[in-house]
């Protein structure tokens, strides 16, 4: 074995060798970055979607950049700061060039009245603070945090945007991304800056129930934009546990999900193993996978080393047929930026 097949990430003490020959890597647009086809999205290490063992959640980053996912994705929301805080704990111990690092600006408390602020002042102070939580010199790639949020989009391009290009300029970060669940934004805000995006990240929107992220694929490689997908379980729509209290999702898409897991479990086949290994499928730089358990990571990597057999495949063929395709929507497209609207419109009212 010689490590010229290797990505530029690779560190032969480091690196278990015999799985980093088994990850593909992708190019992540024009940056130059070839990363993993799965990477690691760290919002479980904030406890975002139960708790979690902060011990065990240094284990799971040491492992999965051991075994050759060189992404990871992170953001001051998550748990206000417990993500970039976990990473900060396990990145130590860690080659710095054994992974690009992302993290993002503009959605922060979970209060209503703090949660977003896109703001340029609070766009340089919130990266300085993300750097010492994760204790690094510069990030790789910083991203504006769900800008459908905004009160406009305008804000994003004449504000954020700019003072993302002076975090660029001074070092602290490689490249620009953009992020946000609704797909038009981005087009929208990519036509419109006049500062320079390298990637886009969106989430749930590749999944076995909604691939409506295909259609716009074409748009980003002709502009050389990086794609990084998040969650082909549909923030666990598509999983045996189901999705969380919160989950976003109109009523019959949940009741669509919870009828293809129940049936995946009476043919024996795992329905988050078919629904990341549909997403791998994708024409997509990377795919974010987020868990604070080895167990679960394993699992995650193991869609990527062995493809699906006969039966996982029919089983996925059906479940899609029979209980995803007929769905009339697909998406929850506005509802929480609705909910949100109106929340701080109480809010202005009351005071």
């Amino acid at each position: 074995m010689t490590t010229k097949r290797f990505p530029e990430t690779f560190v032969e003490e480091f690196h278990d060798g015999d799985s980093v020959s088994k990850m593909r890597y992708n190019d992540l647009g024009n940056t130059g970055m070839k990363v993993s086809v799965l990477s690691y999205g760290a919002s479980s290490l904030g406890s975002v979607f139960h708790e979690t063992n902060d011990a065990e959640s240094q284990k799971v980053v040491e492992f999965v950049l051991k075994s050759g996912i060189n992404y990871i994705d992170t953001a001051p929301w998550y748990g206000h700061g417990k993500s970039e805080t976990v990473l900060g704990k396990a990145l130590p111990s860690v080659p710095r060039q054994s992974y690009y690092l992302a993290t993002k600006v503009g959605r922060y408390q979970p209060e209503v009245e703090n949660m977003f602020d896109f703001r340029a002042e609070r766009v340089i102070q919130s990266v300085d603070e993300s750097l010492q939580r994760l204790g690094l010199e510069y990030i790789d790639i910083i991203q504006v945090h769900d800008m459908e949020f905004a009160p406009k989009l305008d804000i994003i391009i004449n504000e954020t945007l700019p003072a993302l290009q002076k975090i660029k300029d001074s070092g602290k970060a490689k490249f620009i991304g953009i992020t946000g669940y609704p797909l038009q934004n981005f087009r929208t805000v990519i036509d419109k800056s006049t500062i320079k995006i390298d990637t886009v990240l969106t989430y749930c929107r590749a999944c076995m129930y909604d691939n409506s992220l295909l259609d716009y694929i074409p748009y980003f490689q002709e502009k050389g934009i990086g794609i990084v997908n998040a969650s082909p379980i549909g923030m666990g729509l598509l999983s045996n546990r189901g999705p969380p209290e919160w989950h976003p999702a109109l009523p019959e898409i949940k009741d669509a999900c919870k009828k293809c897991a129940e049936y995946c479990k009476e043919q024996n086949v795992d329905i988050s193993r078919i629904a990341t290994a549909f997403t791998l499928q994708q024409e997509v730089a990377t795919t974010l996978v987020s868990s604070a358990s080895l167990e679960n990571m394993k699992k995650n990597l193991d869609s990527v080393y062995n493809p699906l057999t006969e039966k996982e495949k029919q089983v996925s063929s059906y479940v899609i047929k029979t209980y995803l395709d007929p769905l009339s929507v697909k998406h929850w497209e506005g509802a929480e930026v609705a909910q949100y609207r109106e929340s701080i419109a109480k809010l202005n009212k009351s005071n």
